[in-house]
């Protein structure tokens, strides 16, 4: 998100990776979850979970390009107890009829923010990062430390702290925690920010792109895979000019897979054969609860 009318700043590589690392502690704060249990995991060890799952979220990431889905977005910014400001958007994400993905606006009043502006890199963050995926081709780019067992309302998972190894110009990633369910070892819920922020010097008259931290939750579609279905922002961006408190909630809902004949393969076998169409939660198992608005 870029502040409207800000004086710029210019932040040299080196600085930000040793913000980055000091800033990775910060992001284990409790957000409701239970207990954390340190120890090691029993009867299977840390690596072993890293690529079970890892491999299980390669599978997630194909099946969810086969879905449609309807995500609604809304960024405010408040000031003191007010909104002062606010962004809406509704985008169905369909298939055209040569199978296409397109995305189509089915909603989206004038923006009334004011203090910000909402950016490509912010859209793009909502589509793809925020529902942020860990894949088998993705674990070399990134430290993985294993912080524990934790309880995730009536989930079982294991707490994994992640970040970058390193930054890659033109390249942005996830830095903070995820939980892992213990049972189907795949990603259910995610806590920290993408990064790295964005701004050039004022010498080239750019301006600064901030990112909050986020936490998004997933839910069990079609008896099989966690997929997102709820992010929460609440966080301030300091920019050079002020700081500016941003709300916002991106919902991710109505999931389908598209077409009765399409198969989902992953090297060599098929993995949604037998899974219903519709793409509703499944009732009976455990979820985790994303926070009423």
């Amino acid at each position: 998100m870029k502040c409207l009318a800000v004086p710029q700043r210019c932040l040299s590589f080196s600085l930000f990776l040793l913000a980055f690392c000091l800033a990775l502690p910060a992001l284990a704060d409790d957000r409701g979850e239970g207990a954390l249990d340190t120890s090691q995991p029993q009867g299977i060890t840390v690596e072993e979970i890293i690529q079970k799952f890892a491999a299980r979220e390669k599978q997630f990431k194909i099946a969810r390009e086969q879905y449609t889905y309807r995500q609604s977005v809304t960024v405010q910014t408040i000031e003191g107890e007010s909104v002062d400001g606010e962004f809406k958007q509704v985008v169905d994400v369909l298939f055209d009829d040569k199978g296409h993905r397109i995305e189509q606006v089915v909603f989206a009043p004038q923006s009334s923010l004011q203090r910000i502006s909402m950016t490509r890199e912010d859209f793009d963050d909502i589509q793809h990062r925020m529902p942020f995926v860990l894949t088998s081709d993705e674990i070399p780019e990134y430290q993985i430390l294993y912080v524990g067992k934790q309880k995730e309302d009536e989930l079982g998972t294991y707490v994994f702290d992640v970040a970058p190894k390193q930054i890659d110009k033109n390249k942005r990633y996830f830095q903070g925690r995820i939980w892992v369910d213990d049972h189907d070892f795949q990603i259910v819920k995610t806590y920290g920010k993408n990064v790295p922020d964005l701004g050039v010097g004022k010498h080239r008259g750019g301006q600064e792109n901030l990112f909050p931290n986020f936490t998004t939750w997933r839910q069990q579609i079609d008896g099989k895979y966690w997929f997102p279905v709820y992010t929460k922002v609440d966080d301030e961006l300091h920019f050079s000019n002020g700081d500016v408190h941003v709300r916002q909630i991106v919902k991710y809902s109505n999931y389908r897979r598209f077409g009765s004949n399409v198969k989902i393969t992953y090297e060599g076998q098929e993995i949604s054969k037998g899974q219903p169409q519709a793409g509703a939660p499944q009732p009976g198992g455990a979820q985790p609860t994303p926070p009423k608005q």
